[in-house]
């Protein structure tokens, strides 16, 4: 049995970049930092200060490139494999993490991730994403290294767009919906009924503290239920991966996510907000009474999450599309993780129902 259940620490506080370099100096002296342009304007002052403060030489800030794609990925390696430094830093959202861990297993350096955002669980887990240099999905590569070391400095957190919040909770989400849809096909024992229970309680959190969390942002007010969801989104949720493994996937949820992605209109839209949907078109794949879609729609609503594709900027789709849709998304390495076979037509069904749902819901709002 091997399992990589997250990073070797975590630590979230309030005003923490400043106390940076005290937990990164154990792991050097020179640093490459790697990040979104964003998250670097907002964190490379104060860091850069606290790593020297403690003895740290921050050698270079680099743009990890603007997709976890491939092709960043070598960029960086090429980029780096002849410098001397000790550890790299990667700041910013999902898809800057995973560039980086993907580009820190290949150089075999250290790593220390500060999310700038609370949107998806990458500063915890050994995989990334990757995606195609337009930002459609490919697949999940395993070529990744799970962080040695996670900083969550709160204010950094409180101060994003709320947007990003709520996109997090829409992906933390389908952690509960895939996971008890994907064990089925598992021979039960205690590592993955222990990310099971991890992903059970991970729903009660978000369906208790949602709410007042992303209110929490919108007051600027830090408050205990927006802790709670900050470490459910990045932590938490990645250790439901971490203990279930190969038996605690994800599936269609994030399955049609990545097929969705075809369309370049969706681009916009977040990773969980786009996920969040993929969730309502699982339920209905997995035939759920449509009362208990509803319910969770109601929940959409009162956090901001999408529930429709007009809402995800996909006004309509012509029949050659939702067959593109249909035939691609049951490629995607997540719907195999579903306990009955999915054909194309499975996903068009679902996927239509729904929009149908959550379009008449959307005019009664």
């Amino acid at each position: 049995m091997f399992v990589t259940v997250g990073p070797g620490q975590y630590h979230r506080k309030t005003g923490l970049l400043s106390d940076a370099g005290l937990y990164i100096k154990k792991l050097g002296t020179t640093a490459v930092l790697i990040g979104g342009n964003t998250s670097r304007q907002v964190i490379e002052g104060p860091l850069r200060q606290s790593l020297s403060e403690h003895g740290i030489t921050l050698k270079q800030s680099l743009w990890f490139g603007g997709e976890s794609s491939q092709t960043n990925i070598n960029r960086l390696i090429e980029q780096l494999k002849n410098e001397n430094f000790d550890v790299l830093i990667a700041a910013g959202g999902g898809k800057a993490l995973d560039t980086v861990k993907a580009a820190a297993y290949y150089l075999n350096k250290p790593l220390v991730a500060i999310p700038t955002i609370a949107a998806t669980c990458a500063a915890a887990t050994p995989i990334c994403i990757l995606y195609s240099d337009e930002g459609e999905f490919l697949k999940i590569g395993r070529n990744s290294k799970v962080p040695e070391l996670v900083l969550v400095d709160t204010n950094i957190i409180l101060d994003a767009p709320v947007r990003y919040l709520i996109a997090g909770i829409g992906d933390t989400l389908a952690k509960w919906f895939e996971t008890k849809c994907s064990i089925k096909k598992a021979s039960p024992n205690a590592i993955n009924q222990t990310a099971i229970a991890i992903a059970g309680q991970l729903y009660q959190t978000l369906i208790k503290s949602g709410t007042k969390a992303v209110s929490s942002i919108h007051e600027q007010k830090l408050t205990n239920e927006l802790n709670d969801i900050i470490d459910a989104i990045i932590l938490v949720s990645g250790s439901v991966s971490g203990y279930g493994g190969d038996d605690c996937r994800t599936a269609a949820a994030h399955a049609i996510y990545s097929g969705l992605t075809i369309f370049p209109e969706i681009h916009d839209t977040y990773h969980g907000e786009i996920v969040a949907f993929g969730i309502l078109a699982q339920l209905c794949m997995e035939g759920t009474a449509e009362e208990e879609v509803k319910a969770l729609i109601n929940y959409y609503q009162q956090v901001g999450l999408p529930y429709t594709l007009q809402q995800m900027a996909i006004k309509s789709l012509t029949n050659d599309q939702w067959k593109e849709l249909g035939e691609i998304t049951v490629t995607i390495e997540d719907m195999a993780n579903m306990p009955f076979e999915v054909t194309p037509e499975m996903v068009i069904t679902s996927v239509r129902q729904a929009d149908k749902i959550g379009t008449d819901m959307l005019a009664i709002v």
